[in-house]
């Protein structure tokens, strides 16, 4: 064993991908001190996709002043990826519109917007970005995407032909009478943007934004079909004025209707949210001639197969004949998981009679202390030897 690369996602709650890497790497060189250890930090495009990028690439991070869900002054953080030609940014939107931003009593998306999120965008954009990879996951809005599209330059009128000159909430979009993205176009030109979504919904419907995501931001059943109308009435007017018409592309109801936004207002690309880290990180080029990959995730189950991390490194390892062995904090039991997602090995960090709290508590010794067992195996040692 000459050459091993780390690439694991978070373990949510308990440890970051970074510190993973670090865990791991503590407990193989326990053991095989001699070996190559390359660490990949890896992320879907949620919470933890800037770390990772920022990590991966050897980049920045930048914080900026904005407005959060609830209008309020905020500093929020992105990222500026290094060893790229064209200088990239990677923003999570939860990070100045997310709902954990939002106190669980002031939870409604009537009142939320992605004002912040648009801020962040100039930030970059100041910054002389000409490539802006977005993470749309963990939203508290449900304003369609008008909140950013209002920071970066849209306007947007009430019916007596006045400027709207308050943030856009998920309640303002249905006093829109009129949209003017002349401005927008301007600002972003020359621009490119990507978008991490893994969720395919329409805009509208009983599978649309309002509908499927509404009620865990804070909408009760009413608020729900007012929501729902607010985006009818306001994509109708955004489809008119840009000529896109969005409303029922998959990942259009991503983030309270941001998918939409970012495709007429931004002309974005919609991607896996793996597919972007894997690209952008330099994955396929940086993997090349290695031994073993170890990967790993909080837990590991059936929806770990449906184009998350784990699948995403698994497929990319297959090409190149790498074997892939992925730490787990848990796993799903009854079901032949690691060959669905075309692992060589899952292996739990912790005995299932451990507390959770306690094991989540214990993460970064669990992870080296694992890695550890794991380098002593014989086939390692022996090709290492």
């Amino acid at each position: 064993m000459k050459r091993i690369i780390l690439a694991p996602d978070s373990f949510k709650g308990s440890v970051t991908a970074t510190e993973a890497c670090e865990a791991i790497a503590r407990g193989i060189r326990q053991v095989l001190p001699e070996v190559e250890i390359v660490s990949l930090p890896m992320a879907d495009g949620g919470e933890g996709t800037v770390d990772a990028l920022v990590a991966a690439t050897g980049g920045t991070r930048r914080q900026a002043p904005v407005r959060g869900p609830l209008g309020e002054d905020i500093l929020a953080v992105y990222g500026m990826l290094g060893e790229t030609g064209t200088r990239t940014a990677i923003i999570e939107m939860a990070a100045s519109s997310g709902l954990p931003l939002v106190p669980p009593d002031q939870r409604n998306p009537l009142n939320t917007t992605t004002y912040g999120l648009g801020e962040l965008i100039l930030d970059a954009l100041a910054q002389g970005c000409k490539k802006i990879l977005l993470g749309l996951g963990g939203s508290a809005t449900n304003d369609g995407g008008c909140g950013m599209a209002q920071a970066l330059g849209s306007r947007f009128y009430n019916p007596a032909g006045t400027e709207i000159d308050t943030y856009i909430t998920g309640r303002l979009i249905g006093a829109i009478s009129r949209v003017d993205c002349a401005e927008l176009r301007e600002v972003i030109r020359g621009v490119e943007f990507v978008a991490a979504c893994d969720v395919t919904n329409p805009l509208l419907g009983e599978n649309g934004a309002s509908y499927t995501y509404g009620p865990q931001k804070g909408a009760t059943p009413e608020i729900v079909r007012e929501l729902d109308a607010n985006l009818a009435h306001v994509y109708d007017l955004i489809e008119a004025e840009t000529g896109e018409q969005v409303r029922n592309i998959s990942g259009a109801g991503a983030a309270g209707g941001l998918g939409a936004a970012v495709l007429s207002f931004l002309n974005a690309k919609l991607e896996r949210g793996i597919e972007l880290v894997m690209r952008e990180s330099g994955f396929a080029e940086k993997i090349t001639g290695a031994d073993l990959i170890i990967t790993g995730e909080g837990r590991i189950d059936k929806t770990s197969a449906q184009g998350k991390t784990l699948s995403g490194i698994a497929a990319a390892a297959s090409l190149r004949n790498i074997p892939v062995i992925a730490l787990a904090g848990s796993v799903e039991e009854g079901t032949a998981i690691a060959q669905e997602i075309g692992l060589d090995a899952i292996i739990p960090i912790c005995h299932k009679s451990l507390p959770l709290e306690q094991a989540m508590a214990q993460g970064k010794a669990l992870l080296e202390l694992t890695a550890a067992g794991l380098a002593h195996l014989k086939g390692l040692r022996d090709e290492t030897d």
